[in-house]
């Protein structure tokens, strides 16, 4: 059989090669196409998009000679010149068009209508330069911001690199421009509007094929140029909102072209500092498309030498209507709580009317942002610098909370004191099981002894769940203050990054570890007491090491202005007392 079958290829491979002389000789031919043929094709047909052509010697057509008319008119006001019949409506080069206003100035081009650069005039990049919020190399792979998104990916990419015809090359806003493309088939035209002192632009989209509508959306498809590190793009979201109802969409909850319904009163994308949002016209009929896509980026940026990659997750979306034209406005700005509250969402039920919502003050918002206006209110009317501003609110927190350390202490003390007691009482009641009816009576004369002795058993913890919303609003605030972005103080350079000299995290531990060994902790075991002395400055240590310098600072401030209320508390008759019931229980776990 093994022979058969060779024998079967070998004679199958000998008839191939003896029937290529006979197909080659005999088999049908293309059409050979007379010179002055090609010529009348080239003429007849539309230019290409790259170059403006010119038509050949003889005599041509009617429909040639008004072509070529076309190409040789003029170029529209300002603007790239047009390969323009009533049928056809393309530019000859590309050609770009500035737009500048008193917050950013913004590069489009008019291939695919798109944006090439969008700096914000009030920011700097982390290296002092003029901030730039098109990811350049993003963009490069998936797209521009205001780049066309469709469903059909060969008419996307036909659309985005298509010359549109531009009727401005500088705009000082306000203003308008509009970018016209038809090859014949497919039709499409975008314009956007432009405010004096806004980052919010107006967004009009509409595309047609063969006459048909065509569902495409406007979309800023990958990231943030301000984005350099693997952190950074890890802050990014997919945010959104209709009515009161706000959603986040942290990176690993993206799934890349997934369609969601709205309705939408905003959506778009945002990372710590920046956000992109589209304000569609019609809440109701308005979908967004979520894009997600993977890059490689340096390991080490601020080392030109490092050749290791990682892979990151960029994000991007598009919004729009998808049953025709679109119509929106998109901001694009910092995450600026004055910048966002001026941007009105109208229509927005049970809801802040504005953007303020993109600002993530977490589960204690109501106390975080009255944290944060009081503290830019202390920056702006009496210190001028962010960092002493953060000092002199820290110490008007502590001072504030001081009554509720000493009602701590004085609870705690009388816990102390009633303690060798309510052993006595357990002790009593040992033999009973849990489920006994007589283990209640132990309860009730713990019960009745707290109230003769004017003890509450949640009072040593009632000061302390009263302080950790504060606390925790506060580190909230701080995380996500778009002021304290390259805000300097002393040697740090930039409070929203961690301290280049980590002199904080070692204040933090250092301060950390006095508080310990200085509070009186009259419940606790000595030796559970010493091991606490060193894991908790330690633990806290490492968390707060790559900390935002500015949380670093408030954190260990609050130490400081802690150890020095104790130290005075410790001299007080409360807290002599409670050191003596500490030194007592010592002795009594020597023995």
């Amino acid at each position: 059989m093994e022979r058969k079958l060779l024998l079967v290829f070998a004679l199958t491979f000998l008839v191939i090669m003896l029937f290529q002389p006979l197909l080659k000789k005999y088999g049908p031919k293309p059409p050979a196409t007379k010179p002055e043929t090609a010529q009348q094709t080239t003429q007849s047909a539309p230019s290409p998009p790259e170059s403006s052509g010119t038509p050949s010697s003889g005599t041509p057509s009617s429909e040639t000679q008004s072509q070529s008319a076309a190409r040789e008119k003029p170029p529209s006001k300002g603007g790239a010149s047009a390969n323009a019949t009533s049928a056809h409506m393309q530019a000859a080069s590309e050609a770009e068009t500035v737009v500048d206003n008193s917050v950013y100035r913004i590069v489009f081009t008019n291939r695919g209508g798109r944006v090439k650069s969008w700096v914000l005039k009030k920011y700097t990049d982390d290296k002092g330069g003029q901030l730039e919020l098109v990811n350049t190399a993003a963009s490069e792979k998936f797209g521009y911001p205001l780049s066309i998104f469709t469903y059909d990916e060969a008419l996307r990419n036909n659309l985005n690199s298509a010359l549109f015809v531009s009727d401005g090359n500088s705009i000082t806003a306000p203003g308008e421009i509009t970018f016209t493309y038809d090859d014949g088939q497919v039709s499409a035209q975008k314009s956007y509007k432009f405010d004096r002192d806004s980052y919010v632009v107006e967004v009009n989209v509409s595309v047609k094929q063969n006459g048909s509508a065509v569902t495409a959306f406007p979309m800023w498809p990958s990231g943030f140029g301000s984005d350099l590190t693997g952190p950074q793009y890890a802050t990014g979201q997919v945010i959104y909102q209709y009515d009161d109802k706000v959603e986040r969409l942290a990176i690993k909850k993206i799934s890349g072209n997934a369609t969601l319904p709205g309705p939408f009163s905003w959506a778009g994308i945002s990372d710590q500092y920046f956000a992109a949002v589209f304000l569609p016209q019609s809440a109701q009929s308005t979908v967004m498309v979520t894009l997600r896509n993977l890059i490689e980026i340096p390991h080490n940026a601020s080392d030109p030498n490092n050749k290791q990659l990682d892979k990151i997750d960029v994000l991007g979306a598009a919004v729009g209507n998808p049953h025709g034209p679109t119509t929106t406005r998109l901001y694009v700005g910092p995450k600026a709580l004055a910048d966002l509250e001026a941007v009105s969402v109208p229509g927005m039920t049970g809801a802040d009317p504005d953007l303020r919502s993109i600002i993530d003050f977490g589960w204690l918002g109501i106390i975080a942002r009255p944290l944060f206006l009081w503290l830019k209110w202390m920056y702006n009317h009496i210190v001028g610098n962010w960092g002493w501003a953060i000092l002199l609110q820290t110490l008007i927190i502590n001072l504030a909370l001081l009554p509720l350390r000493l009602s701590q202490m004085k609870s705690m003390l009388k816990m102390q004191r009633v303690a060798p007691q309510i052993k006595s009482i357990q002790e009593k009641y040992k033999k009973y099981s849990l489920r006994d009816p007589r283990k209640a009576a132990m309860n009730e004369e713990i019960s009745a002894l707290y109230k003769t002795e004017g003890v509450n058993p949640a009072g040593g913890c009632l000061p302390l769940v009263i302080q950790m919303p504060f606390l925790f609003a506060y580190y909230r605030m701080l995380n996500v203050a778009m002021d304290l972005r390259h805000a300097p103080w002393m040697w740090v350079h930039d409070l929203s990054a961690p301290d280049p000299y980590h002199i904080l995290p070692v204040a933090i531990i250092v301060t950390m570890l006095l508080m310990q060994r200085m509070t009186p902790q009259a419940g606790m075991d000595p030796a559970q007491q010493k091991m606490m002395n060193v894991m908790m400055p330690g633990m806290l240590g490492i968390m707060s090491w790559n900390l935002p310098a500015g949380l670093g600072l408030y954190w260990s401030a609050g130490q400081v202005i802690s150890i020095v209320q104790q130290s005075i508390m410790n001299r007080t008759s409360l807290g002599r007392e409670m050191r003596e019931m500490m030194a007592k229980r010592a002795r009594k776990k020597d023995k």
